[in-house]
């Protein structure tokens, strides 16, 4: 069994409305938005990303689509480099 912890904050309803969801909705969006952030960052990697949002690594990649988030954590400078090795 994991070793999890159970987090807890509040938020105004108003902000709810303007994002247009639900207290049921809201939470694993804003999981998954924290985890796209975090992995665009490079502070995650896509497998703990995938986890933080509490979704599949496949759901976590189509996800990246949606957000407008490349899957390759590797600037063009990066993969450039790399080819010319």
């Amino acid at each position: 069994m994991s070793d999890t912890v159970m987090l807890s904050f509040e938020i105004n309803r108003d902000s709810l409305s303007a994002l247009r969801k639900d207290p049921e909705h809201f939470l694993p969006e804003m999981r998954l938005a924290a985890a796209v952030k975090w992995y665009e960052l490079g502070i995650l990697s896509q497998a703990k990303a995938a986890e933080v949002a509490g979704i599949s690594r496949s759901e976590f990649l189509a996800s990246l689509l949606r957000f407008q988030v490349s899957p390759f954590q590797y600037g063009a400078d990066e993969i450039a480099g790399e080819v010319k090795r």
